[in-house]
């Protein structure tokens, strides 16, 4: 029993520790997850990650949120997902709540101002360094590459809302894996796997 509670304050304190650092959202403390939960603790493997991330996008709510939940269940179940919500939101929910007070008496000052130019191209940096670090997990044949490639392009001339581009990702693989199996072709479904391992 005391291993459990061990277990469960490090899957809280790991996420309280991402929670206050990461600026600009879920796809911002992706590199940050990956960094504490697969190089540092070692409890996930990469292609874990990519699972984690697109099962959090696709599900309602905050992709940080979401993001640790799964993180945690999937290291130690309901317990591990609760501990993972909470240290998340935790450090969070208190420095939103101390912005806010702070930002009413000093939203004109400069400084402030400058700290949110700052701020933004930071959050581009990681989002961008999340693509990075994902994109080789993600995209493991030419087949995936195809559906990559036309995601961005409808996302950047379509603006297509990204639950329809998360529903249209799941028709066109569970279609492309059905017609390479009928055309006698083999899909290597645990590539992933393969690839990290």
């Amino acid at each position: 029993m005391n291993k459990k509670w061990k277990l469960l304050a490090e899957i809280f304190f790991t996420f309280f520790k991402i929670g206050p650092v990461t600026f600009g959202g879920g796809y911002a403390m992706i590199p940050l997850i990956e960094k504490e939960v697969v190089t540092k603790k070692k409890w996930m493997q990469t292609n874990d990650i990519t699972d984690v991330v697109a099962l959090a996008g696709s599900a309602p709510g905050a992709m940080a949120i979401n993001s640790a939940t799964f993180v945690g269940y999937r290291i130690a179940g309901v317990s591990g997902a609760i501990a993972a919500m909470i240290g998340i939101l935790l450090p969070t929910f208190l420095i939103v709540v101390g912005l806010s007070i702070f930002y009413l008496y000093f939203n004109d000052n400069p400084k402030i101002e400058a700290a949110f130019h700052g701020i933004g191209p930071a959050v581009v940096a990681l989002i961008c360094l999340a693509a990075y670090k994902l994109a080789p997990t993600a995209i493991i044949d030419k087949t995936t590459l195809v559906i990559a490639s036309i995601a961005v392009l409808l996302l950047f001339f379509l603006h297509i809302h990204p639950v329809v581009m998360i529903l249209g990702g799941i028709a066109a693989g569970i279609c492309l894996v059905k017609i390479r199996t009928w055309l006698g072709y083999k899909t290597k479904l645990d590539g992933l796997k393969q690839k990290v391992g």
